[in-house]
């Protein structure tokens, strides 16, 4: 992503911490668009990546890490990593002391996400890791997780994502059209937030 745009998420607010801010200017969104839409990476508008699914729009995704914030060192779970953006970014972020699982159900966009991401070495680093799998599954392996990344909408937040939430985790994800915050205060205690007004595309079983 070119920095004309990340000095506009900035001003308008989206983007505020330096973490998140370094990664949107490091991890350029047209690498994670077909070469079609290249020319349309900097605008503020969903992207058709194929099969059906889009890369979703900067702001939405500025503010879901503004909420998320993910800091170096976090492991991090990915979930519905379409083209692998959201990886590559968490990557940057979390740096080499920390992980980040990126889950795709589509076979095809889960080898878009290999290639892409590792347009910045994060796979041969071991920063990131992708697997092909259902997200409303998790990652157990891996658990439990400081950060909860979902990029398309569910019905309801899984149990099994909120089990595998580290107690002081935090997780965004989209409810019914509403990006929902959750932080983790306890084994069974949920402070959560809604931010209505969002679009994704559903999240659902594996197709594989």
């Amino acid at each position: 992503m070119g920095s004309s745009l990340v000095e506009v998420l900035v001003r308008n607010g989206y983007l505020k911490t330096a973490g998140n801010i370094r990664a949107f200017s490091d991890i350029s969104r047209a690498d994670f668009v077909p070469s079609e839409f290249e020319n349309e990476a900097e605008a503020d508008i969903p992207l058709p990546i194929g099969f059906g699914q889009t890369i979703s729009q900067p702001t939405t995704v500025a503010l879901m890490f503004e909420l998320l914030n993910p800091l170096p060192g976090n492991c991090v779970l990915d979930i519905g990593c379409g083209s692998g953006w959201t990886s590559a970014l968490l990557g940057n972020i979390v740096g080499k002391d920390g992980k980040v699982i990126a889950l795709e159900r589509l076979p095809e966009l889960h080898e878009m996400t290999k290639r892409n991401v590792e347009k910045f070495q994060l796979l041969s680093a071991g920063i990131v890791e992708c697997f092909l799998s259902d997200g409303l599954l998790g990652y157990p392996e891996c658990s439990p997780f400081d950060r909860i990344l979902v990029s398309a909408g569910a019905e309801e937040i899984p149990q099994t994502l909120k089990e595998q939430l580290k107690v002081g985790g935090k997780m965004v994800i989209p409810v019914h059209n509403h990006l929902t915050f959750l932080e983790k205060r306890g084994p069974d205690d949920f402070y959560k937030e809604e931010f209505p007004g969002f679009s994704f595309v559903p999240l659902v079983k594996k197709s594989f």
